[in-house]
């Protein structure tokens, strides 16, 4: 892993950008990591473009600053390539993770010719088999922990059944359905290049 994984989340109001990346920062906290997970508040609405944050080290994170040059980005709504420099900053070492459809063959030229690596995975396939609804967030929390490596699946998997069982302590049936979510995006996002 890194000295220190920085992470920007870019969504739409309502998909869980920025709960996923709260909630990264959660279970890399109860994992020994040192986070910070935060959301750029402008006039957000349902639907508008959104930003959230993750910073995740082994080490005492010093800096307290919105992230502009990240290792990874997430988006969430694939329609946000039209309107969103989603690989503004981002490093060429780091990876850009896109929810799509589309084939990559679409997808890649959206991107302003980033030269790291580009994953994408089907959440709303993903979502819609394990919990009947689209939630898409739940997949690509699985997904960028897989590609972002910031900390090992096992323990991930292990703090998100322990988080969830907590939240869903009442809906037993939702927190599976999650689970299920996590274990199969795991399998699903693909590297495109």
């Amino acid at each position: 892993m890194r000295h220190l994984t920085e992470i920007r989340w870019h969504g739409r109001g309502g998909q869980g950008a920025k709960t996923a990346a709260l909630l990264l920062a959660d279970v890399a906290f109860q994992a020994g990591k040192h986070v910070q997970g935060f959301p750029e508040y402008g006039p957000e609405r349902m639907g508008a473009p959104i930003t959230a944050y993750d910073r995740i080290s082994d080490n005492e994170i010093r800096v307290h600053s919105n992230i502009y040059d990240p290792d990874f980005v997430a988006v969430v709504d694939d329609t946000l390539l039209y309107s969103v420099d989603v690989t503004e900053g981002l490093k060429p070492d780091g990876g850009i993770l896109v929810n799509t459809r589309k084939p990559k063959e679409e997808i890649l030229p959206l991107l302003k010719g980033y030269p790291g690596r580009v994953y994408i995975i089907d959440a709303h396939k993903v979502s819609m088999e394990t919990l009947g609804q689209y939630f898409p967030n739940t997949p690509m929390l699985a997904a960028m922990v897989k590609i972002s490596e910031v900390m090992d699946i096992d323990v991930f998997l292990r703090e998100m059944e322990s988080s969830l069982q907590h939240k869903f302590a009442r809906k037993p049936e939702v927190l599976e359905g999650n689970l299920k979510a996590l274990r199969l995006a795991l399998e699903e996002v693909v590297q495109c290049q």
